[in-house]
């Protein structure tokens, strides 16, 4: 397609050509209006002079007669920019007057009317006049009127007004339409551009924002931001991708190799039996990523944000605290809950009870007594205690699980909420680093934020969310 005709096919363009029909419509009508009613207060004008005039000449006539009448309509005849005069006696012969050659049978009927006249008998060309006639005594007839050409002539300055006007509308339409299309197809192929750069592979382009603010300003701004999550998605299902294929090949592997161990050297049934209760663990561990990933994508797809319900906050973290306290004890750990009564939130109570379970396990595995340097000063059960509460705030509640183990370095809070990431600290720790993601994909589900702190030591994990919680 052409350059020209990629012009034509813009909206831009079609609007400007809709708005200039609708100027020249309005224009129309509006000067056609004025036109009319400037023509017919001129009329009305003259009618009220030509009556006027034709009442003083009867009375000439009535106070004089005939002869009377025609000696003021020969006087009046000869002044310049005389109206038009005409005296026929009862034989229809012309006594007085200006006018040569009128429409027969014009003199028959009395009263006011538009006719057309000449001038003199050699005059081609008719001319329009508002006459009033008027029927004397003795069958004299007597003609007034006035000639309507200054009418005409303001009638054909406002067609030629409109006509000029129009022109140059049309002109600076269509160059102002031209040059705001141009902008905005500009603007459309920049756009045009850097989406086929994005659908080639380059997740890295954006589009450009002008600084206008305009409607095209707020669209740019949309995209990039759905550009920026979109990039934002590939690269963690990329990341997500390795580290399923990097993590997930040691159980397949100690699988596989305890299966081939078995088939080997295996020679009574209790040797099968062992190499199946541990072909069967290590499924189970793979079970559990996949349930923990799939969670994780149904949280991040919103699909359960239908079955949100109020629920009472204080009673689910009850339920988790009660479920670990036989694991804290068998730790050595001490695991305490401090959450006031009548925290409701809306959500889902089983999917926000799995967040502060895996929030609870994390810490239980790094605060193990025997797993912590006992601190100056302090007693074993402090440098050992988990402590679970909750608070309610301005925007929302806030459930902080804080531990006094090694805790996470600032520069690493962020990374440790993606998918598969253990860090220097963890990797002889038991899991595979989906117990913090699991968590963040839950807060963000309910509009909320999962943030790590430093608990001076150890670490304080807040999951806040709001006091309605739903799409962020």
């Amino acid at each position: 397609m052409t350059a020209l005709g990629k012009l034509f096919r813009t909206t831009a363009f079609k609007l400007s050509l809709a708005y200039l029909l609708i100027f020249t419509l309005f224009a129309f009508f509006l000067l056609g209006y004025i036109a009319f009613n400037a023509r017919r207060l001129i009329v009305d004008q003259v009618g009220t002079v030509v009556e006027a005039e034709t009442q003083g000449l009867a009375e000439q006539y009535t106070a004089g007669g005939l002869r009377r009448l025609v000696d003021v309509i020969e006087q009046r005849s000869r002044q310049p920019g005389a109206s038009l005069y005409l005296v026929v006696g009862p034989a229809g012969e012309k006594l007085a007057g200006n006018i040569g050659r009128l429409p027969v049978d014009l003199l028959e009927t009395p009263g006011q009317r538009q006719i057309s006249y000449f001038h003199n008998d050699d005059d081609q060309r008719p001319h329009v006049a508002l006459v009033r006639i008027y029927e004397l005594p003795a069958r004299v007839r007597l003609l007034v009127g006035h000639d309507l050409a200054e009418a005409d002539r303001m009638r054909l300055v406002i067609r030629r007004a409109f006509g000029w006007s129009l022109t140059l509308v049309i002109a600076l339409a269509l160059l102002g339409g031209w040059f705001v299309t141009r902008r905005v197809l500009g603007r459309i192929d920049a756009m045009t551009d850097t989406t086929r750069g994005i659908m080639a592979g380059d997740l890295s382009g954006r589009l450009a924002i002008a600084g206008a603010n305009d409607e095209l300003d707020r669209l740019a701004v949309n995209l990039n931001a759905m550009l920026d999550r979109i990039e934002e998605l590939m690269t963690g299902l990329k990341e997500v991708s390795d580290n399923i294929a990097h993590d997930l090949k040691t159980p397949l592997t100690r699988l596989r190799n305890g299966a081939e161990e078995a088939l080997r050297t295996a020679e009574k049934p209790d040797d099968f039996r062992r190499a199946l209760v541990g072909a069967i663990d290590e499924a189970d561990n793979l079970i559990r990523v996949f349930n923990a990933l799939l969670m994780i994508a149904r949280a991040e797809a919103g699909s359960v944000r239908e079955n949100f319900v109020a629920f009472d906050v204080a009673e689910a973290m009850r339920d988790v605290v009660e479920l670990y306290e036989p694991v804290a004890e068998e730790a050595g750990v001490a695991l305490r809950l401090e959450a006031p009564p009548d925290l409701t939130a809306v959500g889902s109570r089983e999917l926000v009870g799995q967040a502060l379970a895996n929030l609870v396990d994390n810490a239980l595995k790094y605060a193990r007594r025997d797993a912590l340097p006992l601190l100056e000063g302090a007693s074993a059960g402090d440098a050992s205690a988990i402590l679970v509460t909750a608070r309610r705030r301005a925007d929302g509640i806030e459930i902080v699980v804080a531990d006094r183990g090694p805790g996470i370095p600032a520069a690493d809070r962020a990374r440790a909420l993606e998918r598969f990431i253990r860090l220097e600290g963890a990797r002889t720790k038991p899991g595979f680093g989906l117990g913090l993601s699991l968590a963040a994909a839950i807060a963000r589900l309910h509009g909320g934020t999962l943030r790590l702190e430093d608990n001076q030591p150890g670490l304080r994990v807040v999951l806040a969310l709001p006091q309605r919680s739903g799409a962020p």
